[in-house]
């Protein structure tokens, strides 16, 4: 089968993995750099091209950067159009990174998640805490990740500053409620096909509330609830997508949904539960397609 891993560099970990995995089980990778991509929009004959020639794979893997969704997904369902089974979709790809749209859509199928409020106008600023139970408060901008542009608000005052600074900068943002019990820590489910097939516990670096590993935090392999497995599974359905990293907090009434990102690193999960992720995700792709 060829299959062909979207993504800006091959050296990247999980573009390796995922490439190493692939040829390990006989099939032929191409790891193709989806903004060197253009399109062929003809009627009845969709085409991917790089470099002038056409891109013709049986399978797509995409690893869309959240600086690219845009162009990325548009490379996606292009090969949709061109009925290339792609692991996730375009539509589930947008979906995830509209941090707002992603909760909207998990409130809908009742996920759980922390209270969340989201307003325009600076004016609104009283009415955004007491949504969410007052300060503190976690302050998000949508286009943040990793971490980046989340802030923690622990009074009143503290808000709503940092909330009108935002605000100053046209930013777009979510105000969450804090859940202290938590204890700066996280987990991370990788699910893949409507399963769970990993999950670690991330715990922030001291005196940081954001447990990312990105920004100095540590992990460690974790088994999950039965509740904490289907919230899991049910948020990846609810994205519409097949591979998903899904984050959720321990709350005092059950898992709460943070994110559901549509292209997750690979490298410390792989590392922390010593799974071979890389092998369970191109087994899921042979099972699709008939490979």
């Amino acid at each position: 089968m060829k299959i062909a891993i979207l993504s800006r560099s091959s050296s990247l970990y999980s573009t390796s993995r995922l490439k190493r995995a692939a040829a390990q089980r006989g099939h032929d990778v191409q790891v193709v750099d989806y903004l060197r991509c253009y399109m062929d929009i003809t009627a009845r004959r969709p085409k991917v091209l790089l470099k002038g020639e056409e891109v013709t794979p049986d399978a797509v893997i995409p690893r869309i950067g959240a600086t690219y969704t845009f162009y990325g997904a548009a490379v996606v369902r292009q090969f949709e159009m061109a009925e290339i089974f792609t692991l996730n979709s375009s539509d589930g790809i947008s979906r995830s990174r509209d941090k707002l749209r992603s909760m909207q859509l998990l409130s809908r199928a009742g996920v759980g998640l922390p209270t969340t409020s989201f307003a325009h106008a600076t004016q609104d600023i009283t009415g955004l805490l007491e949504v969410v139970g007052g300060a503190p408060v976690v302050v998000k901008l949508l286009e943040g990740t990793q971490g980046l542009g989340v802030v923690l608000a622990e009074t009143k005052k503290a808000a709503e500053s940092v909330i009108g600074a935002f605000r100053q900068l046209d930013a777009n943002i979510l105000v969450q409620q804090f859940i202290k019990e938590a204890a700066g820590a996280d987990i991370r489910a990788l699910v893949v096909g409507g399963k769970v097939v990993a999950a670690m516990k991330r715990q922030g670096a001291p005196g940081d509330f954001r447990s990312n590993l990105h920004r100095g935090g540590s992990a460690e392999p974790i088994k999950l609830s039965a509740k904490e497995r289907a919230t899991a599974v049910r948020a990846a359905k609810t994205m519409g997508l097949n591979l998903a990293g899904v984050d959720m907090l321990r709350g005092e009434e059950g898992p709460l949904v943070l994110e559901v990102n549509s292209s997750p690193g690979l490298e410390g999960i792989e590392g922390v539960t010593g799974l071979d992720i890389a092998d369970t995700i191109i087994e899921y792709i042979e099972d699709n397609t008939g490979a």
